[in-house]
């Protein structure tokens, strides 16, 4: 095992948890809250590592969605379970979860077979409550047959600027027995479950380890990467073990391993060489009236190896990409394998670092956990943020052998739903550049480099494992303006201008290559055809486009002056872009698309469509392309997209490059228009769940003022969260607080437990990375950004001069308080250089606490 440093300097001062409470309790509101009765329906928590793999902890108790194989597992719930046997009560042998949810009795894969293979119809507790504090998760259990309350506490390690012990593939489950009785009590606690390691009929066993075991599944002969291992052990010597339960057919191992448990009878069988169907462990224990008995189990998986390989490999001399000088000098593998492999030999090394490491980890978790919840902003944004960080932690998030970052767009039930970090999906994403910066830099290395010709066409997908890639598709256009903006981003949140220096050629080729390709007549907007996050190309130029055009010019120019370059031509075409911005496209309320498909550069609309996925014009497209253009644009109508551009230069430490009044107004008509309290009349034949009857949502474009065509783009019927938060922060730069905060509240309500999990805001899959530019609301409400080039510390608050928050930078994490415009920085973790603070445009004193 390669050492593996647990990094950062710690300052330990008094923290106290949300609004100040004083607390370390979940914050108890209509957001941030404790989940009972049919809202514990949903739930389901990720815990893991980031590019490790997950399991759910559910608000039962439950666990699901084991997720350990570099894939996603929906609908993949082990017979594992936690247990407890109270000696002398006739009841007193229950599972340790809440009532099964009434979603399991029926409407779940083969839900007809009866839920065969399951826990679900064994006793449990009959009361249940959730809360959570990302990344733990807290679940109260009682019960009136059993005088024993039980916490169970969930949770794995999450330190920002730590990526590596961020992105361990383990987890933790601590449960707390209070005896509420009068009396001693006298009780076994066990956990029990199936080899659900063993798959495809290969070789599999359960091995033998202190304090627990290893449900082992070996390779076979063809299939090297079902080899997989994964080790449930407790820090207690007490532990006695059952590494084999009894063989037979039917429903006898699990029957046999239930009468162990009702009977209170520790089992203590030896492992056997191969099939052994299951294993429990035993902890017996005391505890004393009024007080508490605690133990944890520990969770680690090691799965070295995949048959995961996605994307066209390149082939010709236009598929040649530059070698990114900072990658390092690793041999790629054929299929993916994950970080961890590269740094632990096998399950054993993985599970001696959790535990030896482990209240380490906890101790620095916590420290993020506090110092996060230790804020006075509102409720519904630190819900929105905090909640969807479990994206980090889902199958979503990919880091490959040498740990660069890697990304799915969401989770399909057994697939990883989009490929390839696409970049105009990850626009959105502002949490990982801010927790784990040097992290997200890899993605830009990627991009730039990997997925890159030399003629500065990028590939929106980048291939897995990560290397040259076929130069096959479409550039994107908002995909790849948008990079030029999170590089000028990245360099002010890393304060690296080495890094600067060595990507700023092939910056300048992309946007060369955007220019030439999109606006080859220098016009200042994108008239020729441009792919987008629609899956589709705008004809003609459009608002949402062209304001990331205007975003990307703008970074660029700062980008080349910081490095002594002449951008001279640049800041014409900046010009020309914001008075076509601002004349053409702007209707008088908001920004429009100019649809364009006669006298380009580009072949005719049918001729680019066979190219394309899903695009091909019928007779009957035909006829619609005559009469109103090609299918799939916006026109006249309100898109909640439209003005994007100017958002990320605000996420990314920029003015906007656009008149401040127009953008706007262009907000405002969205709020006016496409935000829906009630969306029971609203006709949505595209994909109708992410929003759908008495729900609010936030639509994709509206036409308020008609010209809806036949065919608009493909989702324009849709809310997807993403694109509701850009929009919610958006509003609050603009001083429409109270609008952002509205549209905030509407998502989040949707996402409630009972029909939708709060931990898992879906798009085109689950845990969908477009939901992280949720973690914008922090800077849009208090204009925190810390400026690592210049060691400057910028406020610039829209909830008045006393608040505290949350910030993270390249070298730490800490608080920012203000108390009457003056600001009191302090710093929890790591270090952070700050040479002046200004507030409202304004140079102020300010006080820094750090150790």
């Amino acid at each position: 095992m390669k050492n593996l440093l647990v990094i950062g300097t710690i300052v330990l001062i008094s923290l106290c948890s949300c609004h100040n409470q004083g607390q370390n309790e979940p914050q108890i509101s209509e957001y941030n809250k404790e989940y009972k009765g049919e809202f514990l329906n949903r739930i389901a928590f990720p815990i893991g590592g980031m590019g490790a793999g997950m399991f759910c902890l559910e608000g039962t108790g439950a666990i699901s969605n084991m997720s350990v194989r570099h894939q996603p597992n929906i609908f993949n719930e082990p017979c594992m379970f936690a247990a407890i046997h109270v000696k002398g009560y006739e009841k007193g042998s229950k599972v340790l979860e809440g009532p099964v949810p009434d979603r399991k009795k029926f409407g779940g894969p083969e839900s007809a077979l009866g839920g065969p293979l399951t826990s679900w119809g064994l006793p449990r507790f009959e009361n249940a409550s959730f809360s959570s504090r990302f990344p733990f998760a807290s679940i109260r259990l009682s019960d009136k047959d059993i005088p024993l309350n039980v916490e169970l506490r969930g949770w794995s390690p999450f330190i920002p600027t730590d990526q590596d012990n961020s992105s361990l593939p383990v987890g933790a489950l601590e449960y707390a027995f209070t005896n509420t009785s009068d009396q001693d009590i006298e009780a076994v606690f066990s956990y029990n479950t199936r080899n659900f390691m063993a798959m495809h009929g290969a070789p599999h066993t359960i091995r033998a380890m202190k304090n627990g075991f290893i449900l082992s599944q070996e390779a076979s002969d063809t299939e090297k990467h079902l080899k997989g291992d994964f080790a449930i052990y407790t820090n207690t010597d007490a532990t006695k073990v059952n590494y084999c339960w009894f063989r037979g057919g039917w429903w006898d191992p699990l029957t046999m391993a239930w009468n162990a448990i009702a009977d209170g009878k520790i089992v203590e069988n030896a492992p056997v060489k191969e099939e052994a169907p299951g294993a429990s462990l035993y902890v017996p224990f005391k505890v004393k009236a009024g007080e508490t008995y605690s133990l944890r189990l520990h969770m680690a998986w090691y799965v070295p190896d995949t048959n995961m390989r996605i994307g066209a490999d390149a082939i010709s001399e236009n598929d040649k990409s530059t070698e990114c000088p900072t990658v390092e000098k690793m041999e790629t593998p054929q299929c993916y394998r994950p970080w961890y492999s590269s740094y632990f030999a096998d399950i054993n090394e993985v599970s001696e670092y959790w535990l030896s490491k482990y209240d380490e980890l906890k101790h620095k978790t916590e420290l993020f956990t506090n110092t996060f919840y230790n804020t006075t902003l509102p409720a519904e944004v630190i819900d929105a943020v905090s909640s969807n960080l479990s994206i980090l932690k889902s199958p979503t998030v990919m880091r490959q052998h040498d740990g660069r970052l890697w990304n799915f767009e969401g989770c399909g039930d057994t697939w990883g739903s989009c490929h390839g970090s696409c970049t105009h999906v990850w626009n959105y994403a502002q949490a990982i550049p801010h927790l784990f910066p040097a992290m997200e830099r890899t993605l830009r290395e990627s991009e730039f480099f990997i997925s890159q010709n030399k003629e500065g066409h990028q590939m929106f997908r980048t291939n897995i494992p990560i290397r040259a890639v076929k130069h096959d598709f479409h550039a994107a256009a908002d995909g790849q303006l948008g990079g030029i903006i999170k590089i000028y981003r990245d360099w002010r949140i890393s304060g690296d201008t080495d890094w600067l220096r060595m990507m700023y050629p092939q910056v300048k080729n992309s946007l060369d290559y955007c220019i030439d390709t999109w606006d080859p007549r220098r016009v200042g907007a994108l008239e020729e055809p441009h792919h987008n996050t629609y899956d589709i190309e705008f004809w003609g130029a459009d608002g949402m486009c062209t304001s990331f055009y205007a975003a990307a010019l703008q970074s660029f120019i700062q980008l080349g002056k910081a490095l002594n370059e002449n951008v001279s031509e640049y800041e014409s075409l900046l010009a020309k872009s914001k008075d076509y911005m601002e004349t053409k496209l702007y209707d008088g309320e908001y920004f429009i698309q100019n649809i364009q498909w006669e006298n380009l550069k580009s072949p005719d609309p049918i001729a680019i469509a066979e190219k394309n996925w899903n695009s091909d014009y019928s007779e009957e497209a035909r006829a619609i392309l005559i009469k109103e253009g090609p299918k799939y644009q916006y026109g006249k109508g309100c898109l909640s997209d439209g003005i994007i551009g100017c958002w990320m230069s605000l996420v990314a430490g920029l003015d906007e490059p656009i008149d401040k009044a127009k953008v706007k107004s262009h907000l405002n008509s969205i709020y006016k228009y496409n935000l829906r309290k009630d969306l029971s009349d609203h006709a949505n034949p595209q994909r109708p769940t992410y929003g759908l009857g008495k729900d609010g949502g936030v639509l994709l474009c509206t036409w308020p003022k008609g010209g809806k065509l036949s065919l608009p783009f493909v989702y324009s019927d849709e809310v997807w969260t993403g694109i509701e938060y850009q929009v919610a922060s958006h509003l609050i730069f603009e001083d429409e607080v109270e609008k952002g905060l509205d549209i905030v509240r509407t998502v989040r309500e949707r996402y409630d437990g009972k029909a939708r999990n709060p931990f898992n805001e879906y798009e085109c899959g689950g845990w969908y990375a477009r939901a992280l530019s949720s973690y914008s609301l922090l800077q849009a409400l208090t204009g925190l950004r810390y400026d690592a080039v210049d060691h400057i510390l910028y406020i610039d608050s829209k909830i008045g001069d006393s608040f505290k928050t949350f910030l993270s930078t390249n070298t730490g994490f800490g608080t920012v308080e203000v108390q009457q415009g003056r600001p009191i920085i302090n710093v929890v973790y790591g270090s952070l250089d700050i040479e002046s603070c200004i507030v409202s445009g304004n140079k102020t004193d300010f006080k820094y606490q750090a150790n």
